[in-house]
């Protein structure tokens, strides 16, 4: 009996690890897009393109 509440115990801990991870990645990845995007549209967007468009020619002109 005191196994299975320490591998529920476990459980749960491991849990909220997890979503806290997952929390925070996505906050992260979420402000890195953000930037990227302001630097794009301020930096290397042309005139008559959008921000999405310019990543998209941005990636086919990277040729190595």
């Amino acid at each position: 009996m005191a196994r299975s509440k320490l591998v529920e115990t476990n459980e749960k801990i491991a849990a909220g690890v997890t979503s806290g991870f997952r929390k925070m990645s996505d906050t992260v990845v979420g402000a890195y897009t953000r930037i990227e995007d302001r630097f794009v549209d301020r930096y290397l967007r042309r005139e008559d393109e959008s921000v999405e468009e310019a990543k998209a020619r941005l990636k086919k002109e990277d040729v190595r």
